[in-house]
């Protein structure tokens, strides 16, 4: 059984213990916040649940062996650090960091210390996913994809009202790209590799990071289009477009409905995918079969690729971000 403990009270980590409580294993082991009201009200639905208003307490409850993390993302490189030193697993929420610097120190010190670090990319763990996976043809058989995640932010209003939220905020590490639009470029680097280029073109808000942009990752024949938004409302689907015809999908960050368009034959086929209740369960599993079978080999490789495709988006993230000259704080640590 793994021990989970949870920084950041709010309704994706309500929705992340309750698909890792589905899959029978794990139990929330302790919650921590600055504030014990917040910390008690998150854990009372779950039972017996220690809490802690101090990370150094909270890391050093004994029986507590994986950490989720998904307080806002400026502060995840030096909570997964202390947790890490701590001798806890940590499971960080997308984005993982800030920038290639950060995600090359925590993976090497999780290295040193022998323990597990995942980013939280619920939709690469997804069946449907690897559906998409199976079915796509060798590289030199695509011509390009279109992929979009874009949804309105009610906290936009703060901004509007001249605040700055944490989500748009570049002291937090905020903005569409690396909120939204981590998604499909995850997608595309899980599917397609790492593109030799990559652009980003963003539309800047009065916080200075991004409200919404168009991104641009450049393969060797092909190129795949970037569009995500938190200030907009996107209701475009996703497509791949093969030298035989075109697959179209719902949404490139919770696939549920994907049919292929063979131009040669003049027919459909709709490939079987479907989407769980709570999307974060298929994550939570895989998570939990490496974390209780470390020495297992196969799930060793597995996890590796996951590493390597971690560091690989961050990478590209922050050339985009970079290319379109969002600045974070964390650029300047």
């Amino acid at each position: 059984m793994i021990n989970l403990g949870i920084i950041g009270t709010n309704w994706i980590t309500h929705q992340f213990v309750e698909a890792a409580l589905a899959t029978g294993k794990y139990q929330l082991a302790a919650v921590y916040s600055r504030r014990l009201e917040t910390a008690q009200e998150f854990g009372e639905r779950y039972g017996d649940v220690e809490y802690a208003v101090d990370l150094p307490t909270f890391f050093g409850i004994a029986h507590l062996d994986t950490v989720y993390i998904a307080s806002p993302n400026s502060l995840h490189f030096e909570q997964a650090k202390a947790a890490i030193l701590a001798g806890k697993n940590v499971i960080v929420e997308k984005p993982a960091f800030s920038t290639p610097k950060e995600m090359d120190e925590i993976i090497k010190l999780a290295n040193e210390k022998r323990v597990f670090f995942f980013e939280a990319a619920r939709n690469i763990h997804e069946k449907a996913f690897k559906t998409v996976a199976d079915f796509l043809p060798l590289k030199d058989r695509i011509l390009g994809a279109d992929f979009s995640f874009s949804k309105y932010s009610s906290r936009y209003d703060l901004v509007l009202d001249g605040e700055e939220p944490n989500i748009f905020s570049p002291h937090f590490s905020g903005g569409a790209l690396v909120d939204l639009g981590v998604y499909p470029i995850y997608a595309a680097l899980a599917w397609f590799g790492m593109p030799k280029e990559s652009h980003y073109f963003g539309n800047l808000i009065s916080t200075g990071v991004d409200g919404l942009g168009i991104g641009v990752l450049r393969y060797d024949n092909f190129d795949v289009s970037i569009r995500t938004g938190k200030i907009n409302d996107s209701y475009q689907k996703a497509e791949i477009y093969l030298d035989n015809g075109t697959l179209e999908m719902n949404a490139i960050n919770s696939i549920d409905d994907a049919v292929f368009h063979d131009r040669n034959h003049k027919r459909k086929e709709k490939l079987s995918v479907h989407q769980l209740e709570n999307p974060m369960v298929e994550e939570a599993e895989v998570f939990a079969q490496v974390l209780l079978n470390p020495e297992d080999r196969d799930l060793g490789f597995l996890y590796e690729e996951w590493v390597e495709l971690a560091r690989n988006v961050n990478q590209v993230l922050y050339d985009m971000r970079k290319s379109a000259g969002i600045v974070f704080d964390a650029d300047e640590k």
